[in-house]
């Protein structure tokens, strides 16, 4: 994020497994707005102001929080018109690292083709910020990079190949993302935690057509 200057682009943050894919769940399923949170402590406080906790460290739910970072625990009708803080080992680092751009919206296969019709209606540079894992790149976050890269190609130029290498990767990939990713470390590590589920559900593409942006530190519905 250092070599970028956001404050004149459209960024789109991406963590499939799992942050932004429980984001775009929890808001697609009623959730009127979510607050992503860099600091575990400073999210568990927002319990006392009405909040939904969701906190996730390591892939595993945080001690003292009400959710964790399964899609599935955001299909439950107690988020309907209720307000969450979020926090999460990657993505919502990710999201605070970026919070000055002109536009900052999440994506996931989940929304892929609604993140791609939102951006076309858009004259600003695009800036896909991939979470990655503590630092690292990953493989996940990558392959939907290339794979939002593919729908915009007709309206876009890159800047350097880190968009071309995605989108070949996603190329290889596209037809079998769930056996492709089986051999990546994410994949690995949450298979010790036995949340199959949870990866085949976010890597399900256009399952909600919502682009969530973030409005005054607060993800909302555009």
């Amino acid at each position: 994020m250092h070599l970028y200057d956001v404050h004149d682009k459209t960024v789109i943050v991406v963590d499939v497994l799992r942050a932004t894919s429980c984001m775009v769940t929890a808001l697609a399923n009623g959730a009127t707005s979510i607050i992503p949170m860099a600091n575990l402590e400073d999210c568990k406080k927002m319990k006392a102001s009405g909040y939904i906790t969701s906190g996730e460290r390591n892939g595993e739910m945080a001690e003292g929080f009400d959710k964790g970072n399964s899609p599935f625990e955001y299909l439950s009708n107690d988020i309907v018109g209720k307000k969450i803080a979020f926090t999460t080992t990657n993505g919502t680092q990710s999201i605070e690292k970026a919070k000055d751009a002109k536009e900052l919206a999440v994506g996931s296969f989940l929304n892929l083709s609604a993140i791609a019709s939102h951006l076309q209606s858009r004259a600003d540079d695009i800036l896909i910020v991939c979470a990655g894992w503590k630092g690292h790149v990953n493989l996940e976050d990558t392959l939907f990079a290339g794979a939002l890269a593919e729908k915009l190609k007709p309206v876009t130029i890159q800047e350097d190949d880190a968009a071309l290498m995605a989108i070949e990767l996603y190329q290889q990939a596209k037809n079998n993302l769930v056996k492709f990713l089986n051999q990546s470390s994410h994949v690995k590590r949450l298979n010790k935690l036995n949340i199959h589920k949870d990866m085949e559900f976010c890597l399900t593409a256009d399952k909600y057509s919502v682009v969530p942006v973030l409005v005054n530190d607060e993800l909302k519905l555009l």
